[in-house]
């Protein structure tokens, strides 16, 4: 396809490939910057250009390049990289604050590219809300009225905001803080009155952009638990931007990794370690601690015929470093078994073989 041709054809949509069983489905989205912007994914030669020669050769920046990925109701799904990976950018696409240049984007089945500004409107203060790295809190109002904030934007009757506002405090742990200025409190506490406000709207879907970046290591760690059992007690779709790799891995039950804007992998943490897709992924998680992420389904082998076993039983979803004791002061290899059937085998040599590389 020549260039001309491409500047005439629309942008490619995917709507048929896309699902509306998921809370989001993304398919060959692209976010280009720069003149005529939208030839870029039309021209199959323009769209296979690395980063780099493409800038050179059309001035054009290619920050989010035709991303296919969806995310299941109720699962955390992760979207790490390196700065300039294009993260940032995917995640405002989803809500359209940046505006996507190709492609199709479905949250709850509902295709938000074809949304007009009410749809919008209404998608933002009822179904996504987005907690950021930066707090963006009103300084002079109480926490309380920080959280109410998106509630009284909606219309809804001071009592019935307050009365859910207090409902969220309580739930992410500032009670007794009602009435304190975002001043008043700490990084962790202020980012806690963001998730608040944000879960004051009892939204289906949250986006979190590098939220805790910015915190103390201690602090930090604290709010990725805090992430934890929310999502263990309310149960809502998170979306999760983070270039570090251990969050990643601790929040995420399915974890895309993006390099230039594109897509690296995307699987279960153990399916990142276990299996890296290639030099990239590979240097990425070389050092993780195998023992903490790898469950027995990924080392056990095949029960031989004859071979004596153990009494013990564990199930394939036991993580390598929780099965350690048990394995090696077994007398002999130990039953790994799902569903009341013997599915593999795991002693001494499978288990000290990931140990040896965590």
């Amino acid at each position: 396809m020549t260039a001309s041709t491409a500047e005439a054809s629309p942008p490619a949509r995917a709507t048929d490939d896309a699902r509306t069983d998921a809370d989001i489905s993304v398919r060959h989205l692209w976010k280009v910057f720069g003149p005529r912007a939208e030839r870029i994914p039309a021209d199959p030669e323009l769209a296979a250009l690395p980063r780099a020669a493409l800038k050179e050769k059309t001035g054009c920046l290619a920050a989010v390049c035709d991303l296919s990925f969806d995310v299941e109701p109720g699962q955390v799904f992760v979207v790490m990289g390196l700065s300039g990976s294009g993260k940032s950018t995917l995640v405002r696409c989803l809500t359209r604050l940046i505006e996507p240049t190709a492609g199709d984007l479905l949250i709850q089945g509902q295709n938000i590219r074809d949304a007009d500004d009410k749809a919008l409107r209404e998608l933002r203060r009822h179904r996504v809300a987005m907690v950021f790295q930066h707090f963006g809190l009103l300084p002079h109002r109480r926490v309380i009225d920080n959280v109410a904030y998106g509630l009284e934007i909606r219309g809804e009757k001071k009592a019935d905001r307050l009365a859910r506002a207090q409902d969220v405090i309580d739930l992410v742990g500032l009670s007794g803080f009602e009435k304190s200025l975002p001043s008043q409190l700490s990084g962790g506490m202020q980012q806690r009155v963001g998730l608040a406000r944000a879960l004051a709207g009892d939204p289906g879907v949250l986006l979190f952009d590098e939220p805790f970046s910015a915190l103390d290591p201690l602090i930090r760690r604290d709010m990725q638990n805090e992430v934890i059992r929310l999502h263990r007690e309310v149960g809502k779709t998170m979306v999760f931007i983070t270039h570090d790799l251990s969050e990643a891995l601790k929040l995420g039950d399915r974890i895309l990794i993006m390099r230039d804007g594109r897509q690296v992998q995307v699987g279960t943490g153990a399916e990142l370690v276990g299996k890296p897709a290639d030099d990239y992924v590979r240097d990425f998680v070389r050092e993780v601690p195998k023992a903490n992420v790898l469950t027995l389904r990924w080392i056990m082998r095949p029960h031989r015929p004859d071979e004596p076993l153990d009494g013990h039983e564990l199930g394939p979803d036991v993580l390598v470093k929780d099965a350690v004791r048990a394995v090696l002061e077994a007398s002999a290899p130990v039953k790994v078994v799902e569903n009341g059937e013997l599915i593999g085998v795991v002693g001494d040599h499978e288990v000290l073989g990931v140990v040896a590389q965590s």
